[in-house]
């Protein structure tokens, strides 16, 4: 069973999506290409770990999420999920949208403090 917050989250990532097809309609109209967005064999999957290794030709992204519930333990278990590779190109397009999203929220919602290493 589906919880409210995931239910507010499908329905946010949704409007961004339909907002985001909007926009490329819109410059369509002015002359440029047209991107279509198939959404129709995607799925979604949630993660709260990231890990980014890279070559010369790729970077690699895998996506888990910790399954460690006790703090303070020495082993954590993080179940990966999923794994992105992109070329660097990719990559650099992809930090630097990431870059603005946190941008955004952080204006909208306030400072992201992350715990430093230890």
């Amino acid at each position: 069973m589906e919880g409210k917050g995931e239910i507010m989250t499908q329905k946010a990532e949704t409007k961004e999506i339909k907002d985001v097809q909007a926009q490329t309609e819109e410059k369509d109209e002015r002359g440029q290409t047209l991107v279509r967005w198939d959404d129709s064999k995607m799925t979604s999957t949630y993660a709260n770990v990231c890990n980014v290794s890279s070559t010369r030709e790729e970077v690699t992204l895998l996506f888990g999420t910790n399954q460690t519930w006790h703090t303070g333990q020495q082993e954590l278990t993080v179940q990966l999920s999923n794994r992105v590779i992109l070329n660097p190109f990719a990559a650099k397009r992809l930090s630097m949208v990431l870059e603005n999203v946190i941008r955004e929220y952080e204006s909208r919602f306030g400072k992201l403090q992350l715990e430093q290493a230890r």
